[in-house]
C-alpha cells in the first residue's frame, strides 16, 4: 500500500522536484499540497505548484494556499528578503500555465481537517517556512498527536544560506520553527543543509533527466540546472556544476530511509539573537540534558538519491 502524505511547499524550485517526486513515485500517495510564502510570494507558490501537478498529469491532486506572511514579524519578505541576485527561485517555473485552480479552504484548516480524518495513516512532509504548521497548531493543539511523522526540510547545524547562522525555511519564520519544535509531535525527521549539500545534482545527471523525455524528466532538468547556475554564481557548493535539491531529499527519504543518515538528538529554534534569529540549535554534542526532540540528518547517499529521482521521472506518464 502506497505511503500517504500532504506536502507543504514554497514552490519554488527544488519543491517542484519535490512534488514531482511525491506526485509519480509508486510507492506514495501525495493526498493534498499545501503553499506557504516564502521561497517567492505565496500566490507565486499556489500556482507554481498548479502548474507542476498539471505538467505531469496529477491535476487531480487538490491545492490549498496558506499564510501570506510569518506568524509574528512584520518585515518579511522587505526588507528580510534574498538578494535578488542570488538567483536560485523564480516567480514563474518555466512551464506552461496552470489549468487546474487552487482550493477554497485554507491550507491551516485543511492540515486540521486531513490528519483528524487520516486516523495515523497520514504523513507530513513540510519544506517551506513552518507558518501553516503553526497555525494549524493554533487551530486545533490536537493536530499534533495526529501526525504520526513529520520531516521538515529546514535548518543547519555547520552550514547556512541566509545569514551567518541560519537557514531560510527556519529563518523565514522562526516563531513559527519554535512553536513546531515544542508542540510534542511523536516523530520529527529534519533534513538540514548539512545532509542536502551531500546529495548534490550534476549538469551531467540533469542531462540524463532530461533524456528521459518524460513531462518530469524534462521539467526536472530545466528546474535544477537553473538552480545549478545560480549556485556556481552566487554560492558555489565546492563541486563545479552542481546544486543541491534540498526539498526532493525529504520525498526520497519517505522511500528509503537510509537515503539519509540520522542522528536522535535535541534542537531548538533561536528567535531573540541579534545575530543568529532563526539557527537551528541542534546539541549533538549533547552539551544539555535537554531531551532528544528531533532525528537531524547529517549526511546523505547522492547517488541513490540521483538514481531514485531519475527511475521515477523516467516512468510512463502523460499531460493532463
Amino acid at each position: 500500500m502506497p505511503r500517504k502524505l500532504i506536502l507543504d511547499v514554497d514552490t519554488g524550485t527544488d519543491d517542484a522536484v519535490a512534488i514531482m517526486l511525491a506526485a509519480l513515485h509508486p510507492e506514495l500517495e501525495l493526498v493534498g499540497v499545501t503553499t506557504v510564502n516564502g521561497n517567492v510570494p505565496v500566490e507565486h507558490c499556489t500556482d507554481n505548484s498548479l502548474r507542476t501537478l498539471d505538467h505531469i498529469g496529477r491535476g487531480d491532486i487538490p491545492v490549498y494556499e496558506g499564510l501570506q506572511r510569518p506568524i509574528v514579524r512584520r518585515d518579511f519578505p522587505v526588507p528580510r528578503a534574498i538578494k535578488k541576485d542570488v538567483k536560485v527561485h523564480m516567480d514563474e517555473l518555466p512551464i506552461p500555465p496552470a489549468r487546474s485552480r487552487k482550493q477554497r479552504m485554507s491550507a491551516p484548516e485543511y492540515l486540521v481537517s486531513a490528519f483528524a480524518e487520516a486516523r495515523g495513516e497520514l504523513t507530513l512532509v513540510a519544506v517551506g517556512p513552518l507558518s501553516n504548521l503553526a497555525a494549524a497548531i493554533a487551530i486545533d493543539p490536537n493536530f499534533v498527536r495526529n501526525v504520526p511523522e513529520l520531516v521538515i526540510m529546514g535548518g543547519a547545524v555547520d552550514k547556512s544560506n541566509i545569514t551567518p547562522a541560519a537557514e531560510f525555511n527556519i529563518w523565514a519564520d522562526p516563531e513559527a520553527a519554535r512553536v513546531v519544535m515544542e508542540a510534542g509531535f511523536e516523530r520529527i525527521v529534519l533534513v538540514p543543509l548539512d545532509a542536502t549539500h551531500r546529495a548534490l545534482v550534476s549538469l551531467e545527471q540533469t542531462r540524463a533527466m532530461r533524456d528521459l523525455g518524460t513531462p518530469a524528466g524534462t521539467a526536472a532538468a530545466s528546474i535544477i540546472d537553473y538552480r545549478i547556475n545560480g549556485y556556481q554564481t552566487n554560492q558555489p557548493t565546492g563541486i563545479p556544476e552542481t546544486a543541491p535539491v534540498h526539498d526532493a531529499l525529504c520525498i526520497a527519504y519517505l522511500v528509503q530511509p537510509d537515503v539519509i543518515t540520522t542522528r536522535h538528538v535535541n534542537c531548538v529554534i533561536e528567535t531573540l539573537g541579534e545575530y543568529t534569529v532563526g539557527r537551528t540549535v541542534v546539541d549533538h554534542e549533547f552539551r544539555t540534558k535537554r531531551a532528544p526532540n528531533c532525528h537531524v540528518a547529517f549526511d546523505a547517499d547522492r547517488q541513490a538519491f540521483v538514481t531514485l529521482m531519475t527511475e521515477t521521472f523516467g516512468r510512463p506518464h502523460t499531460s493532463a
